[in-house]
């Protein structure tokens, strides 16, 4: 019975992806396959609201992570104050809901409101002593079961891994083509979509 991807290893044979290469890269989009739908349903996030006792949802938890963190959890440059939009920015929704979910945690205590020191009409957000009590527990929370997974890998391990990871994690924008090879299969694929055969 053959492979249900003896094709895409021929097409990606055809754009000049070495052979070699093909059946890692079906195993590398497995795991992270695997991995996207546990990331998508937040299974650490949930865990941890759960384990603390806290009862928050994600959405307004990501916000109390936003106006708390520094500028490299979000890939931000600019390292100003935290404002609403901000919050909609570094969580790529619309500014109303970074709104809503904001006013909420200002209602819970969370959250407040002050004046900018950089601009006296705008207001900046700040976490109150309780939100920040709450950021504090789920970071920790968050790296004591990490480090705590990490603690069986060595350092020559963590000394690979994180380099690669953080080369590898650039892969989907990556546009080099010198060959133009994988370009040209490209343009067949949006052809025989419109062109479907009979």
């Amino acid at each position: 019975m053959p492979d249900r991807d003896d094709d895409l290893k021929r097409l990606l044979a055809q754009a000049g992806i070495d052979a070699d290469l093909s059946q890692p890269a079906l195993e590398l989009d497995a795991i992270m396959q695997h991995w996207r739908r546990r990331v998508v349903k937040r299974e650490l996030g949930q865990r941890a609201l759960a384990d603390l006792g806290l009862e928050l949802d994600l959405p307004l938890l990501d916000v109390l992570m936003v106006v708390w963190a520094p500028t490299s959890d979000f890939d931000d440059t600019d390292a100003g104050e935290v404002m609403v939009s901000t919050v909609a920015t570094r969580l790529g929704i619309d500014p109303s809901r970074a709104s809503r979910l904001t006013s909420e945690l200002i209602r819970l205590g969370l959250v407040r409101r002050a004046v900018s020191q950089e601009d006296a009409r705008r207001a900046k957000l700040e976490l109150t002593e309780a939100g920040g009590c709450i950021v504090q527990a789920v970071r920790r929370y968050k790296f004591l079961i990490l480090g705590n997974f990490l603690a069986g890998w060595t350092e020559a391990e963590l000394a690979t891994f994180i380099p690669l990871l953080e080369r590898f994690s650039a892969w989907s924008e990556a546009s080099e083509d010198p060959s133009g090879q994988i370009a040209a299969e490209i343009d067949r694929l949006r052809k025989s979509l419109s062109q479907p055969e009979d």
